[in-house]
């Protein structure tokens, strides 16, 4: 899997979900992030948590929260986020291991990337692959 780089990423895909610590259990345990934070309120929903891969971040936090991006999200489909990893059928060993359901096996693309896809706890489709954009600095 891609190391976790340092500074702050310039894009980090939000995503609420009904049950936020199960999302994040198979986020972590089974699609390899690394959690770097959770705040959550005394009735246990998580208003905030912060998980890494690489040099990207995601953020997640629980449904009917409350406050404005609560309410903006509240009839929001499943969303798609692509990540990039080292190591695509490593990656998705781990994943089919812990029972990710797999919508894609690896698969070698024709712009040259190894990609696979998968659905999170709650309907949202995560791509892994070895394509990288190239950001001029």
């Amino acid at each position: 899997m891609a190391s976790m780089g340092g500074g702050r990423p310039g894009i980090c895909p939000t995503l609420l979900y009904t049950d936020a610590k199960a999302a994040i259990r198979q986020l972590t345990q089974g699609l390899g992030f690394t959690e770097l934070t959770v705040y959550e309120a005394a009735d246990g929903k998580v208003l905030h948590a912060e998980l890494v891969q690489g040099n990207g971040a995601v953020m997640i936090a629980s449904k009917g929260r409350g406050g404005p991006f609560d309410a903006a999200m509240r009839n929001a489909g499943p969303a798609g986020v692509y990540v990039v990893v080292d190591d695509v059928d490593v990656h998705h060993r781990r994943a089919a291991a812990y029972g990710v359901e797999i919508l894609m096996p690896p698969t070698d693309q024709d712009y040259g990337s190894r990609d696979y896809l998968a659905r999170d706890v709650e309907g949202n489709v995560w791509s892994f692959g070895t394509y990288a954009p190239e950001i001029g600095v």
